[in-house]
Formats: C-alpha cells, sequence, structure tokens
C-alpha cells in the first residue's frame, strides 16, 4: 500500500524547475515556516529549484507535558541519547521517501533533490538522505544532531556515501546543543562523509550570513554538470 502523501507547501523560483528542495520545519512549526527562505536565498535565475514545505503530522510530545502539535517525532528526554523517538523518526523518513518519489514521478532525478531541514526536520532529513537508496544532489542539517550514531555504519545507503553535506549551528544553542552538532559530525566524518560545517554566532534559530551560505552551497550541489 502506497504511503499517502503529507500535505506541503510548493514554491518555485520560476517555470519549469530543474532541481527540488524538499525542507523540513521544527517542531511545532508548519511548512510555512521557511517559505520566506525562498526569496531570502537569492538563486540566480538560471537556476530554476521547486521548493516542498511539508507539514509534519500532528502528535503528542512527551518532553512538552504531552501537548499535541505538529512534531517529525516523539521528544522523550533533554538529553541526547534518550531525545528522540527512533520509531517516530522512521516513521517520518518513509513519508520523505515517498515525498522524493512523487518528485522523481513528475520528471525530477534524486540526483537533482536536496533534503533539508531545521531542528528535528534536519534529523530527519540526515536520517533520510544517508539512507536513500538512490543518489541525492545533497542534505543541509540546519541546528540539528544525528539521531541513533551507532546505526549508521550498517544502514547507510551505498549509493549516499559521498553525497555533499551542509551542517550549520548556533553556538549559543540552548535547544539542541553546539557540542551535540560537532559530536554527529565527527561521527559522520569517522563514516566517511565531506561535511561542510558552519557554526554562527546565535542561538537556536537561522541567521543572514548561513542563508548566504546556504545559497552558495545550493548553487553548488546544483549545478548542471
Amino acid at each position: 500500500m502506497a504511503t499517502e502523501l503529507l500535505p506541503f507547501i510548493e514554491m518555485a523560483t520560476g517555470e519549469r524547475p530543474t532541481a527540488t528542495v524538499i525542507l523540513l520545519h521544527g517542531l511545532g512549526a508548519d511548512g510555512n515556516d521557511f517559505a520566506p527562505l525562498v526569496a531570502e536565498l537569492r538563486l540566480p535565475s538560471t537556476l530554476v529549484v521547486r521548493f516542498i514545505f511539508p507539514h509534519a503530522p500532528v502528535r503528542a510530545v512527551t518532553i512538552n507535558n504531552g501537548m499535541r502539535m505538529r512534531a517529525w517525532y516523539d521528544i522523550a528526554a533533554a538529553d541526547l541519547n534518550s531525545r528522540a523517538d527512533l520509531a517516530g523518526v522512521r516513521q517520518s523518513q518513509g513519508e520523505i521517501d515517498a515525498l522524493i518519489a512523487s518528485e522523481v514521478a513528475r520528471g525530477t532525478a534524486p540526483s537533482r533533490i536536496v533534503l533539508a531541514g531545521f531542528s528535528q526536520g534536519g534529523v530527519v532529513a540526515l536520517q533520510s538522505a544517508l539512507r536513500y537508496p538512490q543518489r541525492l544532489a545533497g542534505v543541509m542539517a540546519l541546528s540539528c544532531y544525528l539521531v541513533a550514531p551507532d546505526r549508521l555504519a550498517a544502514e547507510v545507503s551505498q549509493q549516499n556515501r559521498d553525497v555533499p553535506i551542509f551542517m550549520a549551528h548556533g553556538i549559543a544553542d540552548p535547544v539542541v546543543r553546539f557540542d551535540w552538532a560537532e559530536a554527529s559530525r565527527r561521527v559522520l566524518e569517522a563514516n566517511g562523509f565531506k561535511v561542510e560545517w558552519h557554526a554562527y554566532r546565535m542561538e537556536h534559530s537561522v541567521c543572514g550570513e548561513e542563508v548566504r551560505d546556504a545559497s552558495a552551497w545550493l548553487q553548488r550541489v546544483l549545478a548542471p554538470a
């Protein structure tokens, strides 16, 4: 039985897009959260990109007293090791795989698709991209961490072993600690991944310098072959 597609917002930088960026929001937000980023990236007119901003399902979040909100997975506690509900992460991974398949069906090759995400969304973007069975263009992981790092070596897709990774974090982040992101980067590099790493003087947020760096990276990984 096919996975029903998540609802999403779609935007494009021009007519006849030749690439797709699927960007996942953080906890409690929705797809509208990053829609303004399309204009802020200031991509050149020669690179026409379709942006997909999916809405996470609504679920109870333990760390927020069971309050129901849009979330890619449950969060049980504030510490890194018991933070993520791995079953929920894997469920979201399947939903993102379905979005990729939908884009492929529309005529966009996997190698022209970037997975991106902020906070919880970045966790799922990393989880999905590193395990996807066909080569993707890249993965952008913003203010997030690598879930279940001990499983990466066994689960990684050989097709995406050298997928470009853009990883960025605020050095004063009180929500997803900076050292968690640094530890995740070290795990990725120990597994052979090349990570373009950026640190910014900010908290759990996105800054202008980060947007400029992300734009430059997108232009490189989506440049015509």
